[in-house]
């Protein structure tokens, strides 16, 4: 984590030390929630339109924090502690992280995509780590408060950063990559998440790319080429690639300039070869080919820096992931669960379709599928090509739940026969109906938005199954 004296803090964030004997005092971390306060941090208190963390000033030094910032607008600063004042509290955060970055200057790969971004991120970590000191994005602090605070708890040694880009409108991938100056960048894909704010793929795909447009001179640019729509902005005079980028395109069509060249499903994941890697087999702990295709991501970055395939395999046996990404639990009664209930956009959704399509069993497929949200006007129709896109010959039960996926239902009636798909708006009901429904053979996918908490339907069925 950063350590510096309140001087080094303030010349980095463009602040004042409020009292001159404060000069010298030692800060260990910075924090932005007062509940969560360490021995010698900075606490930064962030406004927004229903909160001010200034509020709790007095309370973070009483806590431990050795100082804090102080927006000049916010009246008298609290006692106890050091102070530095700043005409933002936010923007003084990003650029004191953006001067820290600079200050111990490692190399920075930034991951963007509309799906996939954090296993592929998880996965060049995994890669990496086996050759150098990595540095990854936590959970999904990916935004323009948990991008900051990511690198501000690195530690100096740090030799390679790995870090997450979100976003849902335009400009604020731009913020990210202008702080942060990544070496490397890559953009998973282009899906429907966010079409709610941004209206078409295309605008997606521009946002997307403002990543490309913040690495440093002579930077990579490694890119799904399966995506059309990311040449055609690349191709546009609005797009301003920095001087002498390079770029590597990966994806399953064999123009890319890595493409999978083979593809075993297995229990123990996916084995794979690809054209720049015709000698070496490598087993990815993952069901699903989307998930090859990541991996063809993260070997890229992997193969920038000089990992060893040798390495490369050793990262991918101890690959771990953030949670609810196509983890596979088997209960003690043998009922295996595919735990995907994090976010869902229609790609992804057809994506983890495909896993449970493709998962050898002895019982029964279950899909139990939830809204996906933030599609914009088109939601209904794009939750309507879900229900057709479900094999009734290799998916046995569908359950629906919530108002948009009933659309789910509605089309997979059409080829499942209505015994055999089931919708609901209940949670408790569809978790009743569920367990009765489920033999320790089956295999059941969870699906959906992170705001419909299907997980809590997961955790009930695999709390049940447990003790029976």
């Amino acid at each position: 984590m950063i350590t510096r004296t309140l001087r080094n803090i303030a010349d980095m964030c463009g602040g004042e030390v409020f009292s001159a004997e404060d000069m010298n005092v030692k800060i260990a971390g910075v924090v932005t929630d007062s509940r969560k306060i360490t021995s010698d941090c900075l606490f930064v208190p962030l406004a927004g339109d229903n909160f001010d963390g200034h509020h709790y000033g007095a309370a973070a030094l009483a806590a431990g924090a050795a100082a804090t910032l102080w927006q000049k607008d916010k009246g008298t600063a609290p006692e106890g502690g050091g102070v530095i004042l700043v005409e933002d509290t936010l923007s003084a955060l990003q650029k004191l992280a953006a001067a820290y970055l600079s200050e111990i200057a490692p190399q920075v790969v930034a991951v963007t995509g509309s799906n996939g971004k954090t296993t592929t991120k998880d996965m060049i970590t995994a890669l990496l780590e086996g050759q150098f000191k990595v540095h990854k994005t936590q959970g999904n602090f990916n935004n323009h408060i948990g991008l900051p605070l990511t690198v501000l708890s690195m530690h100096e040694d740090v030799e390679i950063a790995v870090l997450e880009m979100g976003m849902s409108s335009r400009g604020e991938i731009a913020l990210l990559a202008s702080l942060a100056a990544p070496d490397v960048a890559v953009i998973t894909n282009v899906g429907e998440s966010h079409l709610l704010q941004l209206g078409s793929r295309k605008e997606i795909a521009r946002a997307k790319l403002e990543i490309a447009e913040g690495l440093k001179p002579g930077g990579l640019l490694i890119y799904n080429g399966d995506e059309p729509l990311l040449a055609e902005v690349m191709a546009e005079a609005s797009f301003h690639a920095p001087e002498g980028m390079h770029t590597l395109r990966f994806g399953i069509s064999t123009d890319n300039d890595d493409y999978p060249t083979g593809m075993m499903t297995h229990s123990g994941g996916m084995t794979f070869t690809s054209s720049l890697h015709k000698e070496r087999a490598f087993t990815l702990p993952l069901p699903g080919r989307h998930n090859v295709v990541n991996a063809l991501a993260a070997l890229a970055v992997a193969r920038h820096f000089g990992v060893t395939d040798d390495h490369v395999e050793d990262g991918l046996k101890r690959l771990k992931l953030t949670g609810m990404r196509i983890e596979v639990m088997l209960t003690s009664s043998g009922l295996t669960l595919l735990n995907d209930a994090y976010n869902a956009s229609p790609t992804s959704m057809k994506a983890a379709i495909d896993v449970l399509q493709s998962m050898k069993c002895t019982g029964s497929r279950i899909a139990v599928l939830g809204d996906m949200l933030e599609l914009g006007p088109d939601e209904v129709r794009f939750h309507q090509k879900i229900g057709t896109y479900l094999d009734p010959e290799e998916t046995d039960l569908v359950f629906a739940y919530g108002p948009l996926s009933a659309h789910i239902a509605e089309t997979a009636r059409d080829k499942f026969g209505a015994e055999r798909v089931f919708s609901f708006t209940d949670k408790a009901e569809l978790t009743s109906v569920l367990i009765g429904k489920c033999s320790p053979d089956d295999v059941v996918l969870f699906k959906a938005s992170r705001g419909m908490r299907l997980e809590e339907v997961l955790h009930s069925l695999n709390k049940h199954f447990e003790q029976t």
